[in-house]
């Protein structure tokens, strides 16, 4: 008689794959995966199935914590203009804690990855326009999340591309000020 699945041990394994991918990217194979989690690799087909099910797995349980974590910095605080929390998130995507998604998620945009999730870029995409909106409502301006999420989305490829930190930090406080002193309502053809 075969063992039944437990799916607490699945997600605790699934909780070590998903760190050690953040820490060190995405394996080609799956023994790295095997040796973060203390298992096999033969345990992990078992409680996922295949290595790409594994994989689309790992990178859905990253994404969340994204999602959790870059979600939270970029909702509305009442004390708190919103200019000043945009700020304050990309501090956070930026700097250390937000590096391993970043790093991630821009090679999956990139890579032959890209059939593990087909369709990441437009899930990248349309999963920040939601709260971009609701912040950007606090001050009266929610049409401008494409823009902010563009002008986001541009220098982090640009951070990506050249490692200047100074330069794409100035270019967002130069934004966040532009968007502080943009008329009221939207513009002409909304």
């Amino acid at each position: 008689m075969g063992r039944r699945p437990q799916p607490h041990i699945k997600e605790k394994l699934l909780d070590a794959c998903a760190d050690h991918a953040l820490a060190h990217g995405l394996p080609d194979r799956l023994e790295p995966l095997a040796g973060a989690t203390g298992t096999s690799a033969r345990m992990l087909i078992y409680h996922f199935g295949t290595r790409d099910a594994l994989l689309r797995a790992v990178l859905g349980r990253a994404r969340q914590r994204q999602l959790d974590t870059f979600g939270d910095l970029l909702r509305v605080r009442p004390d708190e203009p919103y200019p000043v929390t945009l700020n304050r998130a990309w501090t956070a995507i930026t700097g250390p804690d937000g590096q391993p998604y970043l790093r991630m998620f821009g090679r999956l945009r990139e890579s032959a990855e890209q059939r593990l999730w087909p369709d990441f870029r437009r899930a990248a995409t349309t999963d920040w326009l939601g709260p971009l909106e609701d912040g950007l409502r606090s001050i009266g301006r929610p049409e401008l999340a494409t823009l902010v999420l563009a002008v986001i989305r541009g220098l982090l490829m640009d951070l990506d591309a050249t490692g200047d930190t100074a330069r794409t930090d100035r270019a967002f406080h130069d934004f966040l000020d532009t968007l502080e002193h943009l008329p009221d309502g939207p513009g002409p053809g909304a």
